[in-house]
């Protein structure tokens, strides 16, 4: 037996131990799906209220501000990791797999169940990893302070808060509900985000006066209490120091471009070599990879931005510090790059930017367009989805291109995959680049997730439709 299959045998004596979900014994009904979504969906908005017990607050900047809208996480509470141990483990387990690192047999169910248990194992280990990583780096006090009993109380917090999420995830995905624990949160947090700083009542305190931080409610305030109307207007679509009309604008905006570029697609006729007659298409979208691409690449440059900030909070003086990012506080609780790597590879922080320095937005647009066409040409090759992985899933379904052979099947197949990969995931890219400089609230890549998430959740409300005869699912 090879060094390659040995890996998985490994797994199989922890598989007992390892927490899991049963399938469901029978169909589970849409309205049951939608009541479990919302349970689950209500234990993490409650795990992100619950403050860690032990921690001590602290006025320093958020180091992971940067990461925290992909990995659905909240400072200070017990989902602090949010989705991270998952989405990390994942990862790692697709590029050992699709790099043939370990062997996997997808079509064999043991080695599915073995690789998954792989992935759960990974995954709470990583969350081990990172909470221990997180109180040894005094996110939360030096331990010197709050004591090393507390320290432990804090990683056991942290461990059990991330199997917690490790199950909903894997509840979901079984069936018992909508989606995934991923999609689901990562969505939920974009949203309420969005909705937050478009109706936030928390009043701020400015040289004019005091505001209140949602646009709407600015607006419609200021509207009534200034009695130059004009002004006031020009301060609720303007203002710089909250969110603004112009923001929620252009989050409208992009949310509307993004749903549109969603229908873009290629079908391939593919009929059946068992049963006469029998034909339907295979669609190749234009985003093919989905959020794929601005998920790895967002969190490339947040796990940059991450080392980076510590590294300089410790070490600036040194020069490759230096050189890979300099970084300044800012009172809203975070920093910001003003310098090095990191600063090129950030977006502008608005359009007059551009022009005091424009090597700066040359070298940040040149960087997401690569590193997104990158990401999602090489996703297609680890992941399973390449030209000659589809013509295999076809060929085993026994259905076939229509007029084409297997070899033909794989160079047709070629023509569009690849292609659909490459250009998609510059789009996405490309509709970043400009979320974030029109100032969307969110940011483009939180934009971009809540949006193709949410239209795979569309999809999916449209296929349990298509299933139950068109009828009225609730």
């Amino acid at each position: 037996m090879s060094e390659k299959v040995r890996f998985l045998t490994l797994i199989r004596p922890l598989m007992c131990v390892l927490p899991e979900v049963s399938n469901p014994m029978r169909r589970v009904q849409f309205r049951d799906k939608l009541v479990w979504t919302a349970i689950t969906l209500f234990i993490y908005l409650v795990c992100c209220q619950i403050p860690l017990f032990g921690i001590s607050t602290s006025s320093n900047a958020d180091p992971l501000y940067w990461v925290r809208v992909i990995m659905a996480s909240n400072r200070g509470t017990l989902m602090e990791l949010g989705i991270s141990p998952i989405v990390t483990s994942s990862m790692i387990m697709q590029l050992l797999a699709g790099s043939k690192i370990i062997d996997v047999d997808q079509s064999l169910k043991e080695d599915r169940a073995l690789f998954q248990g792989a992935q759960k194992l990974f995954g709470m280990l990583i969350t081990i990893g990172e909470a221990v990583a997180y109180v040894v780096s005094g996110m939360y006090g030096n331990i010197s302070d709050i004591g090393a009993v507390t320290a432990i109380m804090i990683i056991i917090q942290l461990f059990l808060a991330g199997v917690i999420v490790i199950i909903l995830d894997e509840f979901l995905q079984k069936g018992y509900g909508l989606g995934s624990g991923i999609s689901l949160f990562i969505a939920t947090n974009i949203c309420e985000n969005i909705v937050w700083r478009a109706f936030s009542p928390t009043t701020i305190t400015t040289s004019r006066g005091m505001e209140f931080e949602g646009a709407i409610i600015a607006l419609f305030h200021l509207l009534i209490t200034r009695t130059n109307k004009i002004q006031a207007l020009k301060e609720a679509f303007y203002r710089s120091n909250a969110p603004n009309i112009m923001s929620l604008l252009a989050t409208v905006f992009i949310f509307l471009i993004v749903i549109y570029f969603q229908g873009f697609k290629v079908d391939l006729s593919i009929r059946s070599s068992k049963v006469r007659g029998h034909q339907g298409t295979y669609p190749i979208k234009l985003f093919y990879t989905s959020n794929i691409p601005i998920i790895l690449q967002t969190a490339l440059v947040s796990n940059l931005y991450f080392f980076s900030q510590i590294l300089y909070k410790r070490y600036r003086t040194f020069t490759l510090v230096w050189l890979l990012g300099q970084w300044q506080d800012l009172d809203q609780g975070y920093s910001i790059p003003v310098g090095g790597l990191a600063y090129y590879i950030s977006p502008p922080r608005e359009f007059g930017d551009i022009v005091t320095d424009p090597i700066h937005a040359i070298v940040y647009v040149v960087f997401v367009l690569s590193s997104c066409a990158l990401f999602s040409k090489t996703w297609i090759e680890v992941s399973g989805s390449s030209a000659r992985d589809v013509a295999k899933q076809l060929r085993d379904q026994q259905m076939f291109l229509e007029g084409h052979r297997y070899e033909s099947m794989v160079k047709t197949l070629n023509r569009y995959i690849p292609n659909a990969a490459a250009f998609g995931g510059m789009c996405i890219g490309a509709l970043t680049i400009v979320a974030d400089l029109l100032g969307a609230i969110g940011s483009g890549t939180g934009i971009l997730l809540a949006v193709t998430i949410i239209y795979q959740y569309f999809e999916a409300f449209y296929k349990e439709k298509q299933e139950s005869g068109g009828v009225f699912l609730f």
